[in-house]
């Protein structure tokens, strides 16, 4: 059985209080009752895990490299500052999917630059929630 963490940054607790015209009205519980049940019909363990604080998402990744086969991340904010996260992720020898529930280039424009996407095999963004079910869909291919 392969096992994937998802990992989500800061704020995404919040999902479903937060810019509903952005992110939907779903929350990360949700989120991860839909991955669970994708989980079960494709033979697949998940591990969960969010923090606002970049430290902990760092232990996380480094966790990963000898406990999962893939990684899917939504680093949050912290994807367009944290040199930290993109070091820890340029570590680990497993494939990374980087994945938004926005379209990042739709926003702001310093939320254009990603310093993920170098380390990630692919990038899912612009979906809504359903990003969630697409990245894990993807990352069971790359994983077979």
């Amino acid at each position: 059985m392969k096992k994937i963490i998802i990992l989500n940054g800061p704020n995404l607790n919040l999902l479903g209080e937060r810019e509903k015209s952005q992110y939907g009205s779903s929350t990360l519980a949700d989120i991860e009752n839909n991955c669970e049940n994708f989980a079960k019909k494709n033979d697949v363990k998940l591990s969960f895990f969010q923090s606002n604080i970049e430290g902990e998402l760092v232990n996380q990744i480094q966790d990963s490299r000898n406990k999962q086969n893939g990684l899917i991340i939504n680093a949050g904010g912290y994807t367009h500052s944290s040199v930290a996260i993109h070091d820890a992720l340029k570590i680990i020898k497993i494939p990374i999917i980087e994945l938004h529930i926005s379209n990042i280039y739709n926003r702001e424009e310093f939320r254009h630059k990603s310093l993920i996407s170098k380390v990630a095999q692919g990038v899912i963004c612009g979906f809504g929630v359903d990003g969630y079910l697409m990245a894990l869909e993807a990352m069971r291919k790359i994983l077979k």
